[in-house]
């Protein structure tokens, strides 16, 4: 496919929606109040191998435990498994399973991740699409930490019309609940502190090589704004109150004008999986007018205990004037089942509507058993 008739097909996909970066606004003023939503979340890796009955028992057996709603990663930035009109179709297992596991009383939402790309083609074909690190290396060419993180330029009008067009792709999925966002961000410029030795790095400050975006389109907005080229402010922007404000609205902007409308056009619940320490992937998503956030509050990762969830869900319900639901995101790997209960309690305690687990991979039979004693009690 030539790159201008790749450029149409999003473009059509995305049913017109306005290509140029709009400015940061919010659509609760247009849009009725939410339905509400389940209590408890669990995000799925699928294995498509498996038969209908093995997922229909697997979602019986769930929904008796009480879980309410499943996250199936549907879109993991190489294929699908749902019917798209142009990303490469692994196999159409979203379909295949929204009424099974209606019949069992689940809800579904579908998980898909947002900014990372990793098709070959799509990299090969839209080389501008990509972010750019402070020393001026795309994702796609140097990605940071992991290979997978070829992360999009949240400042490229192609590129938001491009997140859309996904979105709409789920939102024409007739008995779909809702989309779910995931990596809607950029690349963490500072890792949570339980993760650093793994890479084997000491980040005390924002280092340039993990620093996003300074692409072509964020700087030239930037600087049509603000008479300053990003680039040229070196070491101290960091600093730079502007240019950070710039970058949370960059990705504030792909989702309220962007994912969100087109969610809504279709009637579907919209979230997202969040990041408690916000700052370091330029996600400032207590701005963001999502029917309700899944915070992944996962402890270890930076080195605290289990009281830190609590915290993190007050902090959060704050940040959001308590207007919208907070789920809990707990990661399963950091908890013995016996801890499941002490998790749960403080995530209720101030003030989660629920939880969800990470993941059904790890949702083990000692796990379930602890959690519908819990719901149950």
């Amino acid at each position: 496919m030539q790159r201008r008739d790749f450029t149409k097909s999003v473009l059509a996909a995305s049913s017109g929606l306005a290509l140029a970066t709009l400015p940061f606004t919010s659509c609760k003023d247009q849009m009725p109040a939410p339905k509400a939503l389940p209590n408890n979340w669990i995000w799925i890796r699928p294995d498509t191998t498996w038969t209908d009955d093995q997922w229909k028992k697997q979602f019986a057996l769930l929904k008796a435990t009480g879980i309410d709603a499943i996250l199936p990663q549907i879109w993991n930035s190489h294929n699908t498994l749902f019917d798209h009109p142009f990303l490469p179709v692994k196999d159409r297992w979203l379909e295949r399973i929204i009424p099974i596991a209606h019949a069992e009383g689940l809800e579904v939402h579908a998980w898909m991740w947002s900014m990372p790309m990793n098709v070959p083609e799509m990299i090969e074909k839209h080389p501008d699409w990509f972010s750019v690190n402070r020393n001026g290396k795309p994702s796609h060419t140097d990605p940071a930490y992991v290979d997978y993180y070829k992360f999009l330029c949240p400042c490229h009008p192609e590129v938001q019309a491009y997140v859309a067009s996904n979105v709409e792709a789920l939102g024409k999925i007739e008995d779909l609940d809702g989309i779910h966002l995931d990596y809607i961000r950029q690349p963490d410029v500072i890792l949570a502190e339980g993760l650093q030795p793994k890479y084997d790095i000491v980040q005390d400050k924002e280092y340039p090589e993990y620093d996003y975006p300074y692409s072509e389109n964020c700087r030239n907005d930037f600087k049509e704004k603000h008479g300053i080229d990003p680039m040229d402010l070196g070491d101290d922007a960091p600093a730079h109150k502007e240019w950070r404000q710039f970058r949370y609205d960059a990705i504030s902007n792909v989702v309220n004008n962007h994912c969100v409308p087109m969610a809504r056009k279709y009637n579907k619940k919209i979230t997202a999986a969040v990041f408690p320490n916000w700052e370091s992937v330029r996600q400032e998503w207590q701005t963001w007018d999502l029917d309700a956030f899944l915070p992944m509050l996962y402890h270890k990762f930076y080195n605290e205990d289990i009281e830190w969830i609590g915290k993190h869900v007050e902090k959060n319900k704050k940040l959001l004037n308590n207007e919208k639901p907070i789920y809990a995101g707990l990661f399963i790997p950091h908890l013995e089942p016996q801890e499941l209960e002490k998790a749960y309690n403080i995530a209720k305690d101030k003030g989660a509507q629920g939880i969800s687990l990470f993941a059904l991979s790890n949702f083990n039979e000692a796990f379930q058993k602890e959690l519908k004693r819990i719901l149950k009690a």
